[in-house]
């Protein structure tokens, strides 16, 4: 063995991150507050085919839920729009409701999925880095403007105008049915405190495109950490670490909460940028300019989630309540005064039938926007219970008599998933996925290539590049890091 890595975290990262690291003969030692899960726990977004292949996943059981049709849209005469993984079945169905947007469908998604393909290249790599004049960097660079260049001039005028613009005026352009917009528009809102008019929301949409299908705009589920778990080569230690010992500047381990030291020659650190270098490090070891950006980090959660389990087979695969953008805006509107709103935006995921036991079927709902802080009370029981009653009773206005069908649910508002999950404020991503902290800025230009200012101290959470919803690409970039300094080190 060449040496011993500590990585801190449950989530796909740091598992990604822990078996990269152990597959190139160095000692491993993954450290948990929370369990890996099982397969009833799944995960939304793409996982880069590099870390199937790698890690083998295919063999440890992995399994990607991919719905077909993967949306069904509640229309305003009572029926239902589905769009299927199929373009051209997608544009039949669309031209019952507009022939002109069934005519344009296969046009913006073929250009859609051209970016997203481009985003796919940039994002499993660690980014590019404009701030520096190495060598390196400037390779980067050109490489990346390279591949902007290879799609083409009417595809590079896409990329260059969607950039800052907001979702609702890139959809605007496009189509002209509410439902299908607002549709789209949930997904480039998504755990974003921004509504469909705000800047940069066309990007967002476009990013949880990534990995998908063209005409596929919302992401597959998996069991992607129960896999992980099933590989053997990381020694996995429960646990909560209570410092990351500094000497010299430089990672000499970890401190558990019963004051044992375990060292270590590199930490990777999957927990938040500012609880890792402001809480388990002495931030006297910063500078205050990154002590103060750590600070403004922005990671509001907007989002509840409540699992459904229901005594019979739902009628839908992902049901969207979004009817249209201004439905959208105003459900925003709610959450920016520290409201719940009172029309959120809901996808209801059918998951499939339940792992732990028979004629039992298991929904998601994913609601936004819920505050993390409310501004009239605290989230409680009664607060979670009545906002869980809202949520289902607005998704019996479409689907009449699936109150009748729950036997059980349970509801995690943001506060739940900061205190149960630790997402800061009940943001997932850890930091929002807006134009100033993604790419070569995320979350902040001084850590946006994984390393810390402490050496031999890494981060490799959702807040850090590519963000969230790419499944395990930060702790595979991360690892590339790491290693290669640690073979710097060893010449």
């Amino acid at each position: 063995m060449r040496g011993s890595v500590i990585v801190l975290g449950s989530d796909a990262n740091a598992l990604v991150a822990a078996h990269f690291i152990a597959l190139a003969d160095h000692a491993v030692t993954l450290f948990q507050e929370r369990a890996v899960p099982d397969d009833g726990a799944l995960d939304a977004g793409w996982i880069p085919p590099q870390i199937i292949r790698r890690l083998d996943l295919d063999r440890y059981g992995l399994r990607v839920h991919a719905a077909d049709p993967w949306a069904v849209i509640p229309l305003a005469d009572g029926d239902r729009l589905e769009l299927a993984r199929d373009v051209a079945r997608t544009a039949e169905a669309i031209r019952k409701v507009s022939p002109r947007d069934a005519a344009k469908w296969p046009e913006f998604c073929q250009r859609m999925h051209a970016l997203a393909r481009l985003l796919e290249q940039v994002y499993t790599a660690p980014p590019p880095d404009p701030l520096t004049a190495s060598a390196s960097g400037l390779s980067e660079l050109t490489r990346s403007a390279l591949r902007v260049r290879r799609l083409g001039a009417s595809a590079m005028e896409d990329l260059f105008r969607l950039l800052p613009m907001s979702a609702a005026d890139w959809l605007d352009e496009w189509f002209e049915t509410d439902a299908l917009k607002g549709l789209l528009g949930a997904a480039a809102v998504m755990h974003l405190r921004q509504g469909p008019r705000s800047g940069g929301t066309a990007f967002n949409l476009l990013h949880h495109h990534v990995g998908s299908a063209a005409g596929v705009f919302r992401p597959a589920l998996s069991n992607v950490r129960a896999a992980l778990g099933r590989r053997a080569e990381v020694a996995v230690r429960p646990g909560s670490v209570t410092r990351i010992d500094v000497r010299e500047g430089r990672v000499a381990g970890v401190v558990l909460e019963d004051g044992q030291a375990v060292a270590a020659s590199a930490v990777v650190c999957a927990y938040t940028p500012a609880h890792t270098l402001l809480e388990l490090v002495d931030p006297g070891l910063l500078d205050p300019e990154l002590v103060r950006a750590l600070r403004n980090i922005r990671s509001r959660g907007v989002a509840a989630e409540v699992a459904l389990t229901l005594d019979r087979e739902p009628t839908f695969t992902t049901l969207v309540i979004a009817p249209s953008l201004d439905y959208i805006e105003r459900a925003y509107d709610d959450v920016k005064y520290g409201r719940v709103s009172a029309a959120p935006c809901i996808e209801a995921r059918y998951v499939g039938p339940s792992a732990e036991r028979d004629h039992r079927f298991s929904v998601q709902l994913h609601a936004q926007y819920v505050p993390h802080a409310l501004r009239d009370g605290v989230w409680d029981t009664t607060q979670s219970e009545k906002l869980a009653r809202t949520l289902v009773s607005r998704v019996c206005d479409y689907v009449p008599g699936l109150a009748d069908t729950v036997i059980e649910q349970r509801i995690l508002t943001p506060h739940d998933l900061e205190h149960i999950h630790g997402h800061p404020q009940g943001q997932p991503y850890q930091a929002e996925m807006a134009l100033d902290q993604v790419l070569w800025m995320r979350p902040v230009p001084e850590l946006a290539r994984y390393k810390t200012p402490i050496e031999g101290l890494y981060l490799c959470g959702p807040a850090m590049h590519p963000g969230g919803a790419i499944v395990g690409a930060a702790g595979a970039n991360a690892a590339s890091i790491v290693l290669r300094d640690l073979k710097k080190r060893k010449t």
